[in-house]
Parts: structure tokens; sequence; C-alpha cells
């Protein structure tokens, strides 16, 4: 997959995979391609060469709407929920279960897995906090009971006691089987997390590994993470 901004070419060549049930993280330091490869995937950004292939759809000439329609959720860098509807309105109006799961994500699991959201329902989106505006857009995503669930920047931005809230949810989302692509800088949780990681340098892959391979090679986290 290759990807332009007009005349400037962000993406070169980038080449991942995620199978059903897995998670996979994609890292980088900032300004290396990761949101606009996320962009891609999602139809956001048109791209200039390469395939993309979700559940045996080539999407890559997709709009966005159709290609969320395929089962994929996204969680923004930068949250962006609905900030003039309440919060219960925000999770009611992604509300589908298109693939018929036996368990689907409703309302009333959402606010189970994020309780502080039940006290919120009726408060407008602009009125939470910068955490409860990250569970409400994982909330959100989780009710179009997605195939894949992308979150971009995961718990950039949050308190730390916040931050555990998300990365335990996760935890809990991976051992129901939820595929999950995500974009973080706290390696420690992420390698704790992650079945496979993929590095990101100049808008290309340059190192794909396991959490343990990632974990013990500290030139590789120095080289391209600046750990």
């Amino acid at each position: 997959m290759e990807t332009s901004y007009g005349q400037s070419q962000v993406l070169f060549g980038i080449d991942l995979k995620i199978n059903q049930g897995e998670v996979v993280t994609l890292l980088g330091r900032n300004g290396m391609g990761k949101t606009t490869t996320i962009n891609s995937i999602m139809g956001l950004v048109k791209t200039k060469s390469g395939e993309i292939i979700f559940d045996g759809n080539h999407v890559q000439k997709w709009p966005p709407y159709k290609v969320a329609r395929t089962g994929i959720g996204l969680v923004p860098e930068g949250r962006q929920i609905f900030p003039n509807l309440n919060v219960y309105e925000n999770l009611e109006a992604t509300s589908s279960n298109r693939f018929k799961k036996r368990n689907p994500w409703t309302l009333d699991r959402v606010l189970e897995l994020f309780p502080r959201l039940r006290d919120r329902l009726k408060n407008m989106g602009n009125q939470l906090s910068g955490g409860e505006q990250q569970m409400l857009a994982i909330g959100r995503a989780l009710m179009t009971n997605p195939r894949l669930l992308i979150l971009d920047e995961a718990t950039e931005g949050l308190a730390p006691l916040i931050k555990k809230e998300i990365w335990d949810c996760l935890k809990g989302l991976k051992s129901s089987g939820q595929s999950i692509l995500v974009v973080d800088k706290n390696i420690k949780a992420l390698t704790d997390l992650a079945d496979r990681h993929y590095i990101m340098e100049k808008g290309k892959i340059e190192w794909i590994g396991d959490s343990s391979t990632l974990n013990s090679n500290k030139e590789i986290q120095h080289r391209y993470l600046g750990i």
C-alpha cells in the first residue's frame, strides 16, 4: 500500500496482516505514517497503489462508510465524539449488529465495561473529561460490533488510572477474541497485550516481531522508538 498527499508521498509499500482474534500494534515515532496507514485502511485517505483486503473484500477504493460496514470500528486519534450529543445518543447513534453476533455489544454491555459512563448518560460529549471521552469513543466503536477494532493513540494524554482502565479493557476484549490494531507509545503495556508488532520509520515497515523479541531488543527500541 502506498499513499500520498498531493505530490508528497507518505507511505511506501506498507504490508501488514491482522489475523482473526489477534492483537497487532503499529509503532513508531510521531510523523512516521501510523495515522495515515489507519486512515488509508478506513478509506479516509485514498491510496496511490496497492490493495487493502478485509474479509475477502478489496476495499482500497471504497468510501469510509462502506469500509466501516465491512466490520471495522475506529477509535480515532483525538476521540472525535459528537460534542452536541449526550453519552446515550453517542452510543445509540452507532448501534448495529450487522453480522448477527450471538452476544452483541449493547448499551448495557458498554455501560458494564465502563461504569462511569452510566452516571454520565445525559451529559453532552463536550462535558466529559478526556478519559471519559476515550471510554465513550471505544464504546461507540464497540456498538458497531466490529470484526476489527482499530485504536489510534489509545491512551494519549490520559491520567494513569484511566490508562490502566483502558489497557484492562483491551485485555478483556482480546480474551473474548476481538481482533485489534492499536497505536500507542506505552511499549510495556503494548508488549503485555499484543501478539505482534510492526514498527514504522518514514512511511515504511522497518521491523516485525513478537513481544518477547521486542522487549529483549533494546537496539530496535532505541533506533525506532527513542527508548
